[in-house]
């Protein structure tokens, strides 16, 4: 068997993985520590990103034809691929993030939702929230003016349920008078 036909398969799956990719990250790994290295793959798995270490040439045959293209000028030296299908902005803030605290990790480029970016807009890229924290962040911006109209009315309500009770007596007392002062009044005959 040749050599073309063994690293077809990985080729295949490779575009296989990009093909329906919200981003795509590439990273030099160089450096780390395999703890390090470990608690990144962990970090990456738990939200879903494939994160794995291909050959150049096999990633460069992959990318041919596909968004993906606009980043083999960064497959130079050691690089790790990462792939998510979901939120777009992730594997770039986990990566950023992961890199302050493990220097040797080094971005190379990416693509997101389509549009090629470097490490400066990558790095401007994993600024920006996930998707569930920036639904809450709405969900909780429309609820507050609802929250804060619910209060007023309940103060509203309790204040006008503690005058209740007195207007109520201050009602019952005046009442009785009336009926009184109506009793004394003498009754008017009608004009014949």
């Amino acid at each position: 068997m040749a050599k073309v036909e063994l690293k077809q398969p990985i080729v295949q799956a490779i575009a296989e993985e990009i093909k329906d990719a919200q981003s795509v990250v590439l990273v030099d790994y160089r450096g780390l520590t395999v703890a390090q290295d470990t608690e990144l793959r962990k970090q990456l798995r738990e939200a879903g990103i494939i994160y794995k270490v291909y050959k150049n040439t096999m990633m460069k045959r992959a990318f041919e034809g596909t968004e993906c293209e606009a980043l083999e000028n960064c497959l130079e030296g050691p690089s790790a691929i990462a792939i998510s299908k979901d939120d777009a902005t992730a594997p770039a803030r986990i990566l950023c993030k992961f890199a302050k605290d493990a220097p040797a990790l080094e971005l190379k480029g990416g693509v997101v939702e389509g549009a090629a970016y470097d490490v400066a807009g990558l790095t401007e890229l994993s600024k920006i929230p996930s998707r569930e924290e920036l639904l809450s962040r709405l969900l909780g911006s429309m609820q507050s003016p609802i929250t804060n109209f619910a209060r007023v009315i309940k103060q509203i309500a309790e204040k006008d349920g503690e005058a209740a009770p007195e207007e109520a007596a201050a009602e019952t007392a005046e009442a009785p008078a009336e009926t009184a002062e109506a009793a004394e009044a003498p009754a008017e005959t009608p004009a014949e």
